[in-house]
Parts: structure tokens; C-alpha cells; sequence
């Protein structure tokens, strides 16, 4: 599904020049549940932004889905990944001016999907995330543990193939933090791609499969003993 080889990414300031993903080759199949782990700086969520086209390497080539996507422009980006990637992020990124249900609806306005048909997806999410109850609220009415479910919801709306997490519960206290990561279980286990970084060893230890990076690399690739 997901295919790195030999990628780099090279961040430039001035005359600095930093590498944070050195010559990584990485294969991620259909269905598999990945941990990204390793200390602060060591490429985590500059590999999760190449992964998920938010990003381009300096060098390498990435195949998404079977196509090489590498010296695609930021338009073709935009189209492979609308629908196809669903986001969730530490700070949850969501728009106090909307409600809870416009939040989640945002993500498929430019899809071309008919509005009451949206409605009806988002209304369905909402209640498969437990937040039905919150649709007309704003995200500054609800818990941390009520906003990354939003946040969720509005990830999967669109139903994509693949979800990329940042430290989903890095905001979140043990219980909410417990909850979400129950919820990205059932996730993987209807069928979509997760890759998840985060700085939890217990939490790692929940997916199938985790690397280990240090210094730009992988230097663990291990699967998780049945």
C-alpha cells in the first residue's frame, strides 16, 4: 500500500542543515497497525508527514497505493489525498467558530458528495464516535477526550483507506488517553490502515507492528509476537 525507498528529507536553514529522514525504505501493507517510536527529533512526525503527502522528500521515491507520487505538484497531492488519508493530531485542530457536527462536515465539502447525503454520513460518525449528543456544541463545551473523538470522527467521515495519528493522546489524561486508543483498535480492525506516533511504549505495544527511529532511521522494525 505504502512504499518508501531510500528517502531522505533535509530541512535548510541559512547554512544549517539538518537531516531528519535518512535513505528510509519502508513497506506498509493494507490493514497493518504501525507504531512509530523513538526520542524527540528523531524524524517521527516528518516521516508521518511524508507518509500522509503533507510532506516531500529531498530525495527518494514514495509509492502510494502502487503509483510513484515522487515531483508530483501540490495540487495532484491535494486530489490523492482528499478522501484517501484521514489526519489526527495531538491538538485536536478544531475550528471553535463551527459546531461539533460542521467540524466533522468540513471534511467532506469538497468531495462533490450531495449535502443531505453528508449529513447523513456525519450524523452516522458522530454516533458510531459517541458524540452525537455534542453536534450542536461548540469544541470549547466538550472534554479533551470528547474533542479527539471529534476530531476522529472527522478523520473517518470520508471513509478512507489509511489514518495517520500524531500522538493522538499526548493531550489526553490515562482514562480519555485509554479510550482512544480502544477506538483506533476497532478502527484497524474494520479494515483501515493505522500508523501512529507516539512516545508510549504501552501504547506501541498495541500495534501489530512498530519502528524504532533514531537519528532519521529505522533501526527496529518488529512485529508484535502473537
Amino acid at each position: 500500500m505504502l512504499k518508501l525507498s531510500g528517502v531522505s528529507k533535509i530541512h535548510v536553514a541559512g547554512e544549517v542543515q539538518t537531516t531528519a529522514l535518512d535513505r528510509i525504505d519502508l513497506d506498509i501493507d493494507a490493514g497493518e497497525y504501525v507504531a512509530i517510536t523513538g526520542p524527540s527529533g528523531c524524524g517521527k512526525s516528518t516521516l508521518l508527514s511524508v507518509l500522509g503527502l503533507l510532506d516531500v522528500p529531498t530525495s527518494g521515491d514514495y509509492w502510494f497505493e502502487g503509483r510513484n507520487v515522487s515531483g508530483w505538484s501540490e495540487s495532484r497531492l491535494n486530489e490523492l489525498r482528499r478522501g484517501r488519508i484521514g489526519f489526527i493530531f495531538q491538538s485536536f485542530n478544531l475550528i471553535e467558530e463551527l459546531s461539533v457536527f460542521e467540524n466533522v462536515e468540513l471534511a467532506l465539502e469538497y468531495t462533490g458528495m450531495p449535502a443531505r447525503e453528508r449529513k447523513v454520513k456525519v450524523a452516522a460518525m458522530l454516533d458510531k464516535l459517541g458524540v452525537a449528543h455534542r453536534a450542536k456544541h461548540r469544541p470549547s463545551q466538550l472534554s479533551g477526550g470528547q474533542q479527539q473523538r471529534v476530531a476522529i470522527a472527522r478523520a473517518l467521515v470520508a471513509g478512507p483507506a489509511i489514518l495517520l495519528a500524531d500522538e493522538p493522546t499526548g493531550n489526553l489524561d490515562t482514562a480519555h488517553g485509554d479510550d482512544v486508543m480502544r477506538l483506533l483498535r476497532t478502527i484497524n480492525a474494520e479494515g483501515t490502515t493505522v500508523v501512529m506516533v507516539t512516545h508510549s511504549p504501552a501504547h506501541a505495544a498495541q500495534a501489530s507492528r512498530t519502528l524504532n527511529l533514531l537519528d532519521g532511521r529505522i533501526i527496529v522494525d518488529a512485529l508484535r509476537a502473537a
